[in-house]
């Protein structure tokens, strides 16, 4: 069986918008982003998609929380193959619900079984 080389990738961070800065300057207008760390850059897994659950915006929906599904990062690994989760239409947000879709963890798209 062949192993397959996880290769990463550099993004501008979401949750900061590759600004560096905590962007809710909750404890300090100083202080740096907590996703990462103040750099403005973050490293995912190759393939990345945006976040369907934060709009790629890294910010938890209405809240000054980073995203649970990405992390803050805006973007998120999908494998395939996969395809449109049905239970939340690829939305990522679970039917009458203000969470994550429990069949796609929040990412709009779910493994083909």
């Amino acid at each position: 069986m062949k192993k397959s080389k996880i290769e990463n990738i550099t993004v501008k961070c979401a949750f900061c918008n590759g600004d560096g800065k905590d962007p809710f300057g909750l404890l300090s207008p100083l202080a740096s982003c907590q996703v990462c760390s103040g750099t403005g850059e973050v490293i995912v897994q190759k393939p990345a998609v945006k976040c369907t659950f934060c709009s790629a915006t890294g910010i938890y929906r209405d809240q000054r929380l980073t995203c649970t599904v990405c992390g803050g990062k805006g973007m998120v690994t999908v494998y395939e193959p996969s395809r449109r989760c049905l239970l939340c239409n690829g939305k990522g947000v679970a039917p009458h619900d203000y969470l994550p879709c429990i069949e796609c963890g929040g990412k709009g798209v779910a493994a083909v079984k």
